[in-house]
């Protein structure tokens, strides 16, 4: 019989319909969940493991996570949160702590009792982080004992054990990436530095430790009681404020949580980052064009109401309100939609409006309430 048009074989027949079991399909197509392959994708597995205990902090049950780079080039995260459950799965019949590191689409967060708002939901899990490392150790404290669990290449060893008893909780995940996926398998120190720190100005009651053991002299605290407003203050200090403080502003709306604040500088850069339950939406989205619309509209209104623009054929525009700007916009969202995998870019169409709103009233306020700044 002829081939195809590409050289297929013309019977195509139910053997030939692929069933990967497991975790196979992320080894398959490691790409389709972490980006890519190379540095930016090895690293995007520490923080599938880091947003797990941050989503514990975020619900109120974490203040301490810590994360090492061992001698061996692996990675440990531990949090003091409340620990992964371990008791059987009432329909999978094993230990929900296999369950939710060899199963892709299971997790604590579809339930919302248990996590308000979260960033882990929708990233990819710390079974795919399981399924691309040659090994990964799950250690988790609560109820009075230590339970751990092997997996290699995201296959457990053995079941669920318990190893010693324990007065507090939280989870340690020890992972070591697989050569057959990743060709370099280098964490570079100031990548983590970078995230962990944004992290750390995002949630201001949290202290984050970095360690790195293949070097003794790389060890870093970061704990902000600033909050965005300090990260705000960093990502500025090599520039002249024009403001003497960043402008603050914060709300919640329809269960969605929103935190501004911004300076302008003499400079004319726009510098402006947005986040999404912790998650850096590099490519913004509507919680960006929320902003964007309020800004641009409130300098405006305050413009033409106190005869600030001198002739009537000049029209401002939104960049020649972000010329200077330096801004960090945090919002919290119980169901957060993002484009893609990765979540670069939040699409929720009713966003946009509770920022637009939030910050166009407060900034508002404040411009009528401080007229030498607004001025300026």
């Amino acid at each position: 019989m002829a081939k195809g048009k590409n050289g297929a074989d013309p019977t195509y027949e139910a053997g030939d319909i692929q069933v990967l079991k497991g975790l196979e399909h992320v080894r398959k197509r490691p790409a389709m969940y972490i980006g890519d392959i190379s540095s930016r994708g090895l690293h995007h597995l520490v923080y599938e493991v880091i947003d797990n205990a941050i989503d514990e902090a975020l619900a109120g049950y974490a203040d301490k996570i810590t994360m090492t780079v061992n001698k061996n080039g692996s990675v440990t995260v531990t949090d003091n949160g409340r620990g992964i459950p371990t008791e059987v799965h009432p329909t999978e019949k094993i230990s929900a702590l296999e369950v939710v590191m060899t199963q892709l689409n299971a997790g604590g967060k579809f339930n919302r009792d248990s996590y308000k708002v979260s960033g882990g939901l929708h990233g990819v899990g710390v079974s795919v982080v399981n399924a691309l490392s040659e090994y990964l150790e799950a250690e988790v404290v609560r109820d009075g004992k230590v339970y751990y669990q092997k997996y290699k290449r995201g296959v457990p060893e053995a079941k669920v054990k318990v190893i010693g008893n324990a007065k507090k909780t939280g989870t340690k995940v020890t992972f070591y990436p697989d050569g057959e996926i990743f060709k370099n398998i280098n964490f570079k120190f100031e990548t983590l530095e970078e995230r962990l720190r944004e992290l750390a100005y995002l949630n201001k009651d949290l202290t984050i430790v970095l360690k790195d053991e293949r070097d003794s002299s790389k060890d870093e605290e970061f704990h902000y009681k600033g909050g965005i407003v300090d990260f705000v203050k960093y990502l500025d200090e090599s520039e002249k404020s024009i403001m003497g403080k960043p402008i603050y502003i914060s709300g919640d709306r329809e269960n969605v949580q929103v935190e501004v604040a911004f300076q302008y500088n003499e400079s004319y850069n726009d510098n402006t980052y947005t986040f999404v339950n912790n998650i850096n939406t590099h490519e913004g989205g509507t919680h960006l064009e929320g902003f964007k619309a309020a800004l641009t509209r409130t300098l405006n209104n305050y413009a033409t109401k106190n005869n600030l623009i001198k002739s009537d054929k000049i029209t401002l525009t939104g960049d020649d309100f972000r010329e200077g700007l330096t801004c960090v916009l945090s919002i919290k969202v119980p169901e957060p939609q993002f484009e893609g995998q990765t979540k670069t870019k939040l699409g929720n169409s009713e966003v946009k409006g509770i920022v637009q709103s939030i910050v166009g009233e407060t900034l508002s306020n404040f411009l009528e309430e401080t007229p030498s700044i607004a001025k300026r």
